[in-house]
């Protein structure tokens, strides 16, 4: 039984926008770009198969992005998600997320003891994890110079990911609650995936950290001596490389023909061999230097053997730190009792 007419029409358009994938016109071209589809001899309309593999996929967006007709690929992927877990009574029956879903559910290492002002600071999960130095420099510049708080709790994108649509909207309507009862009116996000999975979500003001720098005339600039990795959600748009402009003396290039970096939906467990491919794709190029302005890209590439992989907000803010791969659990640990 449907608990609302506005649930059953949600399932009704998660159906539709799977069907969208029966005017593929199998052109291969999302087969070509993507080793997900590569390894299963798959195109975005073979959806049968797909819905069988839906958990194997990094919802990085490249099928969608080359697609001559438009199909939203990563969509449909994560339809399939969300219709299993419908299917399977609200929960997810893949197995290999109970870690994931322990901590990010209802996340265990929030901190809400330093909202005050206005305006607050949203590290997100990864940055404080892999720069734990670089986070605490920042807090106490913002808290200095603008009298900005921070937050430290989960955005909801991994779970959102898993298809737990239900449990995705808990976690909004927490935020927002949270953030209404201290009267805060501005966000300011240190993660791209944060970002733009929470831009349209939350009732307030939602600004990245290099939009804030830049108001407040904070942070040298940098060389550009080097390639710039897009992460997966501003590929596209590439909104974030703009707010960085700023900051460099001289723009760096755009590393082409990527895919992921390797930890994009939760797929990292079901495809370990894919993943590692991914981040040793970009390592292996013989790039000297690496720029990216996301944590966990920045983590997952020095992870796989990315030499001189570089946070653009540590260089931006002269803290020169590298990613703390060994500790990063242990760091996020931490932040509970800042």
């Amino acid at each position: 039984m449907w608990s609302s007419q506005r649930e059953w029409r949600m399932s009704m358009d998660r159906k539709a926008r799977i069907k969208d994938g029966d005017k593929c016109i199998h052109c291969h071209l999302c087969q070509k770009h993507c080793s997900f589809l590569t390894k299963y001899g798959a195109d975005i309309g073979d959806t049968v198969k797909l819905r069988e593999l839906a958990y194997h996929c990094f919802l990085c967006g490249k099928c969608s992005e080359v697609c001559p007709i438009g199909i939203d690929g990563r969509g449909i992927i994560l339809d399939m998600r969300r219709t299993e877990v419908e299917e399977n009574g609200g929960k997810c029956r893949e197995k290999g997320y109970a870690m994931l879903l322990l901590e990010k559910k209802d996340y265990i290492f929030r901190n809400k003891r330093h909202m005050t002002g206005k305006s607050v600071l949203f590290p997100g999960c990864n940055f404080p994890s892999f720069y734990p130095e670089t986070t605490r420099k920042l807090i106490k510049i913002l808290k200095n110079e603008a009298d900005m708080g921070v937050l430290f709790d989960c955005c909801g994108k991994p779970v959102s990911e898993l298809g737990l649509k239900e449990q995705e909207g808990k976690i909004i309507r927490r935020l927002n609650e949270r953030l209404r009862a201290a009267d805060i009116q501005e966000i300011v996000m240190l993660c791209p995936n944060c970002y733009y999975f929470l831009k349209d979500k939350l009732e307030i003001q939602v600004l990245s950290i290099y939009e804030k720098l830049s108001q407040l005339g904070i942070g040298q600039k940098v060389d550009g001596k080097g390639s710039l990795f897009l992460p997966c959600p501003d590929r596209e748009e590439q909104q974030w490389v703009s707010w960085l402009e700023p900051f460099f003396q001289k723009k760096p290039d755009i590393i082409k023909g990527t895919q992921c970096c390797g930890l994009g939906g939760c797929a990292g467990g079901k495809e370990p061999e894919l993943a590692k491919g991914m981040a040793c794709h970009v390592t292996g190029e013989g790039y000297e230097n690496v720029y990216t302005y996301c944590a966990s890209c920045a983590g997952n590439l020095t992870r796989n053997g990315g030499q001189g992989v570089s946070h653009l907000l540590t260089e931006i803010l002269d803290c020169n730190e590298q990613p703390d791969t060994a500790k990063s659990m242990i760091n996020r640990m931490k932040t509970r009792f800042w």
